[in-house]
């Protein structure tokens, strides 16, 4: 492949033009034709793209080669006709040819000509030859026939009508004895009445009583064997799964590649028991013993995932798994330790240790991080075990290793630190130890910031200063400034140790870089009282320790946008909502940014935009500060007459409907433009006051407002109809003026809801457990629910934060797969600038059925009743 390669590399595409004039010689070439047709090829497959003129010269120049009888050049012609794709009228040309091939002798002709003819065919040619296809399906010769059902399979993309009536013609094949054909026979014949759910029910059906001999169409079967289970209606109501003893059956086939397909599907059922896993994993038992790597791949890779939601039914395999650890696959050993983790005893671990403490090195770093991440859910699992498995973390952690790597390790101790109060002592050590050498900065901030946190509550703090003061004078400036801000929580949590950390931070007042010196200044005047000791004050804490409940992109923008002036910077101004801005905003072609609707971005200029806005209206002057405005919502189709959409702007005691319209239309103008809003499915709102637009010529942007008074503080929901309503007058195109006279006319928008999470800002915090115990049980509330059935935990989780309308922390939104259980944290501030918390336990209860256990923590406990209020009305 390599040498074939280097033969063609710096060919030009002129040179292989010229070479192909040797298509018209009287007396062809085969061998040399073949080469220059090999070589334009290459050409196409490297990105090379001809003319018009180029394409049709050489598509006529290989028509030509249809005159010899070369076997190898004609399929070589197949090839190149195919690369070309030419266009209607050059089809016609090679069409006879083609047809001729096809009706040939010579099977290798059939074949490729079959293949050809409907790669470059449009619909009316393809009538012209659907006789011969419907021949070719039900032919003898098995190559024929491959190759007309591929073609159909390529055809139903493009003209399903016409393949769909092959469908006899494809039964037939589908009862070939030939191997190939009855695959290739029966993917077409799914693919044709994959949308017909009764018809795949019939086929699986007829197919499962022992029609099927090919192989590869038995693991065609299989697959489609379980799309019916799993679209079955009654899969676990009566405990009678249908098509369960099919699947069985197929464990005992003799091929290997059904034999897995079986397994692997069984494993894959919802709700599947551990009595009908039993079968499939004894047969992956034995595959994990074969001579064939693939094999032995194969099954461990599913009997880890079988492992994640059925750990005892896998256990029997553990001492052929634990023969793995030696293989010479890497991937394979990974996949054997990380299921040994996850299935293993607490009386197995120390083996396991030992055994994987030998094989770490053997792997790469992505391995790696895999085995560390099965470690760290066995030490959650079994806490007793937490010594020996912190000591292994440690270990590696010294060893030689990439940033991901070596971050996975801190990860997993910082997590154990949190769940397991036995190991915080331990693996804080573990840590100071590992920042002495680390080379990463961000690691060695994170560890300075977490022993910030958690150093403190030990029982012996002064151990750790050692560590922490050592970084001030052997790191670089970001790594010093770190170490400073650690060195004085540890002194404003731990009064004893006040007088020598206000000793060390003095020193670094006389550190070469400025963000060291000015922290050390900041502490120095916030722990105050000259270093004597002295219970630190609740407000020192709250600084240090506090959550920021603004987001640092607004925080930062907000600080670039202050003019210096006489008035101090005010963090009260900092908007607390974070916006999300689309991956990729879809907008009607013509279609222009309606009024304010397409905010500028970033969340500080969106909100002053809206607030000045709003200010500037006497009518809504006195609602006070506006919380929270929402993102547009369209209530027009795209490419309509007018394109409108609405913001809610949200107030203590009022809701204000923003509408921002657009006129599509060049020949009219819309005058006294107004929305008629229906509040009958919305009984606590009342209008009280509306601005309509004078004027909305066209792609003009303009706003029209109607303002709702509700109950103040109160997260009244309701649904709302809107009308558009104005006055039209013709516009003369040419001299662009309007007429006198105008009629007035109206135009339906879609309803509008007013829903829980428009009274909830998306404010994250940055250290959930901190800011959770901060907040205290006095105003907590607990309540379980059932959420009933749900596809997944997944499907669960987003239903609830998309009701809730609160900010996901610390990466809790994200799901594993196959999960039964997780956990989820939300923070936000609810309308009254009251701070939340929320804590979600989902388990799955039954077959589908999810349970979740919501506890809610507030500044104020009339909110936290008011959060389950909402989950259980939504």
């Amino acid at each position: 492949m390599k040498r074939t390669t280097l033969r063609f590399l710096g060919i030009e595409k002129g040179a292989v033009l010229q070479e192909a004039r040797v298509f018209n010689d009287h007396q062809l070439d085969p061998r040399r034709c073949s080469q220059v047709i090999t070589k334009l090829l290459y050409l196409l497959n490297q990105g090379e793209t001809f003319t018009k003129v180029e394409a049709t010269e050489v598509f006529f120049a290989v028509t030509k080669l249809f005159q010899s009888r070369d076997l190898g050049l004609r399929r070589m012609v197949y090839v190149i006709i195919k690369e070309l794709s030419p266009s209607a009228d050059e089809v016609i040309i090679v069409t006879s040819s083609l047809m001729k091939d096809m009706t040939s002798k010579t099977d290798m002709y059939r074949a490729n000509a079959i293949r050809v003819l409907c790669r470059i065919t449009d619909g009316t040619l393809l009538t012209q030859i659907e006789r011969y296809l419907k021949q070719a399906i039900v032919d003898k010769n098995p190559v024929v026939a491959s190759a007309a059902l591929v073609s159909g399979i390529h055809l139903l993309q493009t003209n399903p009508e016409i393949v769909k009536r092959w469908s006899n013609e494809v039964q037939e094949a589908v009862q070939s004895r030939a191997a190939l054909v009855q695959f290739h026979a029966l993917a077409l014949l799914h693919q044709i009445r994959q949308n017909d759910r009764l018809a795949v029910n019939k086929l699986v059906s007829n197919l499962t009583k022992g029609s099927v001999r090919s192989p590869l169409a038995q693991c065609l079967l299989i697959r489609y064997t379980s799309q019916v289970i799993r679209e079955s209606a009654s899969n676990t109501q009566t405990g009678d799964r249908p098509f369960y003893d099919f699947l069985e059956g197929c464990l005992r086939h003799k091929a290997e590649m059904v034999i897995f397909e079986a397994a692997r599907a069984i494993t894959e059922l919802n709700g599947v028991t551990s009595r009908e896993l039993t079968p499939a994993i004894t047969v992956l038992q034995l595959f994990l013993s074969s001579t064939k790597p693939v094999l032995r791949f194969a099954a461990v890779r599913t009997l880890n995932k079988v492992a994640m939601t059925h750990p005892i039914v896998v256990t029997n395999c553990n001492i052929d798994m634990e023969s793995l650890i030696s293989d010479q696959n890497r991937s394979i050993a990974t996949l054997a330790i990380t299921t040994l983790l996850k299935t293993g005893n607490e009386s197995s671990v120390d083996r396991l240790m030992k055994q994987i403490t030998t094989f770490m090195s053997d792997i790469a770093d992505e391995f790696k991080i895999v085995v560390i991440e099965a470690i760290r859910s066995l030490c959650l699992k079994f806490p007793l075990k937490h010594r020996s498995l912190m000591n292994f973390l440690s270990n590696i952690l010294r060893e030689e290793g990439g940033f991901e790597y070596k971050k996975a390790i801190v990860d997993s101790i910082v997590i154990l630190i949190r769940d397991i109060p036995e190991a915080k002592e331990s693996g804080l050590l573990h840590l100071c130890e590992f920042i002495e050498d680390c080379e990463f900065t961000y690691l060695s901030t994170q560890i300075l910031h977490f022993l910030g946190i958690e150093g403190p509550k030990t029982s012996d703090p002064s151990k750790y200063i050692r560590y922490i003061y050592n970084r001030v004078h052997l790191e670089n400036a970001t790594v010093r400034a770190g170490a400073v801000s650690t060195l004085a929580k540890f002194g404003a949590m731990v009064d004893s140790l006040k007088p020598r950390i206000f000793v060390l931070l003095r020193r670094c007042l006389f550190d070469t870089d400025d963000e060291v010196r000015d922290r050390a200044t900041l502490y120095l005047n916030t722990l105050g009282a000259d270093g004597a000791v002295v219970e630190t004050g609740e407000d020192v804490k709250e600084f240090l320790f506090g959550s920021l409940d603004i987001p640092l992109v607004n925080l930062e923008r907000s600080l670039k946008n202050y003019e210096p002036s006489e008035e101090s910077f005010d963090i009260n101004s900092v908007p607390k909502e974070v916006k999300i801005q689309p991956l990729a905003e879809k907008k009607a072609p013509g279609k222009k940014p309606t009024g304010l609707g397409g905010p500028p971005p970033g969340p500080p200029s969106t909100i002053d935009a809206y607030e000045k806005l709003l200010l500037s209206i006497p009518e809504f002057a006195n609602f006070g500060k506006l919380f929270k405005s929402s993102a547009p919502v369209e209530l027009t189709e795209a490419e309509t007459e007018y394109a409108v959409n609405v913001v809610k702007h949200i107030f203590d005691g009022h809701v204000v409907f923003q509408y921002n319209c657009t006129n599509t239309i060049p020949e009219q103008l819309l005058e006294n433009v107004t929305v008629i809003v229906d509040a009958s499915e919305a009984e606590e709102f009342a209008e009280v006051a509306s601005k309509p637009l004078r004027s909305l010529p066209y792609d003009s942007p303009g706003q029209t407002f109607v303002a709702f008074e509700k109950p103040e503080g109160v997260p009244a929901v309701g649904k709302f109809s809107n009308m558009l309503r104005f006055i039209v007058k013709e516009v003369d195109p040419s001299t662009g003026e309007a007429e006198d006279d105008g009629v007035e006319d109206e135009y339906q928008l879609e309803e509008l809801e007013v829903v829980a999470a428009d009274y909830m800002l998306k404010v994250g915090v940055s250290n959930f457990r901190n800011a959770w115990e901060s907040m205290g049980p006095d105003c907590e509330r607990v309540d379980e629910y059932g959420l009933g059935p749900r596809e997944n935990l997944a499907e669960a989780v987003n239903a609830v934060i998309n009701l809730l309308g609160m900010q996901p922390c610390e990466g809790t939104e994200v799901v594993p797969s196959n999960s039964r259980s997780h956990t989820c944290l939300l923070s936000g501030v609810y309308i009254g600038n009251v701070k939340v918390l929320v804590r979600l336990q989902f388990g799955i209860d039954g077959p589908k059925d999810v349970a979740m256990k919501l506890a809610v923590r507030s500044e104020d406990e009339a909110v936290s009743d008011v959060i389950h209020e909402i989950v259980a009305s939504g």
